[in-house]
């Protein structure tokens, strides 16, 4: 039997690096053939929409104070998803405002609705908004909230009324891209003349270096589970949060910062929680998914953690803080305007300053009181981010709608 030259290399490979690099190489190269990669692409081709294409018509003014219905357009939740959780907490602000909400889940690739529908019971229980499928269409709002650049996509292409559109901007997503048509897409989306609710300095300021108009609202952190359990507890180890498909949240470079620090503080334990991977060439305690009491537990018992994020920061940053965590940050522009606490320990991002700076927060003397203050210092709940938006989406959709009923052209 002849072989072709791919298969003798891809034996060679295998001989010489194992057979598991060997099928990774293999799968790689029958996803290129078969673009694989097509199936990321998060928008039907329908859905693209284009700031320069686009118009409104105006409408008629809401009465101020009174009760509006707001649709909120993300895509379906995973358990434990961050910007899930903080978009919610805002629809459960609007619902304890008296408005009606409606959660549209938007799956281009029309995953189980029912199913979406149910995580989002089990995991957000407090958000009672009715749940709806964006692709069969939105409608029937007096105001429209966009979570994410594809769904900001969803809702200027598909909404059709002269409802009030608004865009809570939790990260600056086109830094989730290379430079390409992703990166193009999710820029453009800000363009779109929505009101732009932009999630903390680090946010607003990329907005701001594009000239693009925005509001502001904090950032913020649970300071209702993750707290200060015991000031005086024997703490060991270092805590990380993986999440290994992402790559803006660093994994490899987390990875190798803990190979290093494992090497200089073999005594100290390193527990990973998150996405898991058994690929770990050093001792290391698995976690899982945790629960958020559960991981304020693990907080509660750890000296520091890592926090790498190259867009915006991380909530696991304040959330160690507020339980007595010494973080290790990743210094990215406009980081330290969102951050502004003196116990951060700041770290540029490469594996050998994340390790001196795990190195420095495990062999610091921290007595009770220091660390009781250094939590103390997190004082800023979800409160007033809630409130602000709350007040912008009030104030957008009680305005004469002719306001912001044409896009830029």
């Amino acid at each position: 039997m002849r072989t072709t030259p791919g298969l003798r290399e891809i034996a060679r490979r295998a001989r010489q690096d194992g057979l598991t690099d060997a099928t990774r190489r293999l799968i790689r190269r029958f996803a290129t053939r078969l673009d694989v990669e097509a199936l990321d692409f998060p928008l039907l081709d329908s859905d693209i929409a284009d700031s320069t294409r686009q118009a409104r018509p105006p409408g008629e003014p809401i009465p101020p104070g009174s009760p509006l219905t707001i649709g909120w357009v993300c895509t379906p939740p995973g358990p434990g998803s961050g910007g899930h959780t903080t978009l919610f907490r805002m629809v459960e602000a609007a619902e304890r405002a008296g408005h009606r909400c409606i959660v549209y889940f938007y799956d281009r690739h029309g995953g189980d609705h029912d199913r979406h529908q149910r995580v989002m019971r089990r995991f957000w229980p407090g958000v009672s908004a009715e749940v709806r499928n964006a692709t069969l269409g939105i409608d029937g709002a007096d105001a429209y909230v966009a979570s994410s650049w594809e769904s900001a996509h969803v809702i200027a292409s598909r909404v059709r009324s002269a409802a009030a559109l608004l865009y809570f901007i939790q990260d600056f997503e086109p830094y989730f891209h290379p430079k390409g048509t992703l990166y193009a897409l999710a820029e453009d989306s800000y363009r779109f003349g929505f009101v732009n609710i932009a999630l903390g300095e680090l946010v607003a300021s990329e907005l701001a270096d594009r000239g693009i108009a925005h509001s502001i609202v904090p950032f913020g952190c649970d300071t209702d589970v993750y707290r200060l359990a015991n000031p005086a507890a024997q703490r060991s180890g270092v805590v990380y949060y993986t999440k290994p498909g992402s790559d803006r949240r660093g994994y490899r470079l987390g990875r190798l910062a803990l190979e290093e620090f494992h090497r200089r503080h073999p005594a100290e334990p390193i527990h990973l929680y998150g996405d898991a991977d058994d690929n770990w060439r050093i001792p290391v305690i698995q976690h899982g998914r945790l629960s958020p009491s559960a991981l304020n537990e693990l907080y509660n018992s750890s000296k520091a953690g890592l926090a790498i994020s190259f867009t915006n920061i991380t909530l696991v940053a304040e959330e160690m803080l507020a339980a007595g965590v010494i973080p290790v940050v990743t210094e990215v522009p406009y980081a330290r305007d969102v951050l502004r606490h003196p116990d951060v320990q700041w770290s540029v991002t490469t594996p050998g300053a994340l390790a001196d700076g795990l190195g420095r927060a495990v062999d610091r003397m921290m007595p009770g009181v220091a660390r009781t203050e250094m939590a103390q210092r997190v004082t800023h709940g979800w409160g007033a981010t809630a409130r602000e938006t709350m007040r912008l989406i009030e104030q957008a959709a009680w305005a004469p709608r002719s306001e912001h009923s044409r896009l830029p052209t």
